[in-house]
């Protein structure tokens, strides 16, 4: 039985793809801080799996920390989620984003260079494409000047990680760029819950839906899109976390062509803000209170994948539809609220 090591692991990624793991034969090791995630995740992932993953809570910008975390375990790949995500605090508290992104991942990479592990899936994202040029972006597009210090952080850890594999022979990495994850487990044991007020739309979107925020706010309408409002490529979480999966299992069976691979996760269509409250409304029968507000600072206007490579190479897609995704996502939050159901 092969150890992953899942760095963020309490998050909402993070969970999903840890449930994913155990239910696919593998041993799970979770480090988090949590600092945006909760204790309780981990009750959710022993309630679907059957099996409760083993956790140490500890902030990986201690090197010291890291180290002993590998001397007590034999790791056999790293799934590196933890990372602080939301574009608009990162224009407020860049600094914040710059030492906890970077140091983190430094010391990972270090502690596989020191303990011999060798397989690393890394948790990148669209935004290091910037506004692209072409849509759909395909792996090939240019890396472009990044529009928030949290994009930026996910180009400065790509290079960094190519940098350490050409450096050090034995470490080979898959990035991963997600779009938009979405939704919750379909048990809803586990979904999307942020610490505080929530920074991703669909959250926003659900706890309107259930009453805990008056209206959401839909960051501007004059983009240059069919209904002036941004445009994404959402993507299932359960969808999402299936990949993972598959990169882990590429690394550690050596089918990667190369020693640094990259691929785009998302559904291949884009969908824009009014199309996601539209859809949540027809999925659920609830209405979303909602107000046009500015723009916010670190938004592009739009942006979804070409998952053509990802589909051919991995052998895997994106399957869930956006309707039931968004059921999922309201059904999490009944559970989280108890919110009996009206239907």
């Amino acid at each position: 039985m092969h150890t992953i090591l899942v760095t963020g692991g309490t998050g909402y990624i993070g969970s999903h793809t840890a449930v994913e793991l155990i239910e696919n034969g593998y041993k799970v090791i979770i480090v988090d801080n949590l600092s945006n995630s909760l204790i309780e995740v981990l009750d959710g992932i022993e309630n679907i799996t059957g099996v409760r993953p083993d956790f140490e809570k500890f902030d990986l910008c201690d090197q010291k920390k890291v180290f002993s975390l590998f001397e007590k375990h034999s790791i056999d790949a790293i799934i590196h989620f933890a990372a602080l995500k939301a574009v608009g605090e990162s224009v407020e508290i860049p600094l914040e984003y710059y030492h906890n992104n970077i140091e983190s991942l430094i010391n990972l990479l270090q502690a596989m260079q020191k303990f011999n592990t060798s397989c690393f899936v890394f948790s990148s994202s669209c935004t290091v494409y910037g506004q692209p040029d072409m849509l759909p972006v395909t792996e090939k597009a240019p890396v472009k000047k990044a529009m928030s210090p949290y994009g930026n952080t996910k180009q400065i850890s790509e290079e960094i990680i190519q940098d350490a594999i050409h450096a050090i022979s034995s470490i080979k990495a898959i990035s991963l760029r997600y779009f938009n994850p979405i939704g919750a487990h379909k048990t809803a044991f586990i979904g999307e819950s942020p610490v505080g007020v929530p920074l991703n739309l669909v959250p926003f979107v659900t706890q309107t839906a259930a009453g805990v925020r008056d209206k959401l706010k839909v960051f501007g309408n004059e983009y240059n899109t069919g209904d002036g409002t941004a445009i994404r490529d959402y993507i299932c979480i359960g969808d999402l976390a299936k990949a993972h999966v598959v990169a882990v299992d590429r690394l550690l069976k050596t089918k990667n062509k190369t020693n640094y691979e990259v691929f785009n996760l998302g559904t291949g269509k884009g969908v824009s803000v009014m199309e996601i409250i539209e859809s949540f409304e027809k999925a659920t029968g609830i209405k979303v209170n909602y107000e046009i507000v500015d723009r916010r600072e670190g938004d592009i206007e739009k942006v979804w994948a070409d998952t053509k490579y990802a589909n051919d190479e991995l052998g895997w897609k994106a399957e869930t539809s956006l309707e039931d995704t968004l059921r999922s996502a309201w059904e999490w939050e009944k559970k989280v609220r108890n919110i009996k159901s009206k239907q």
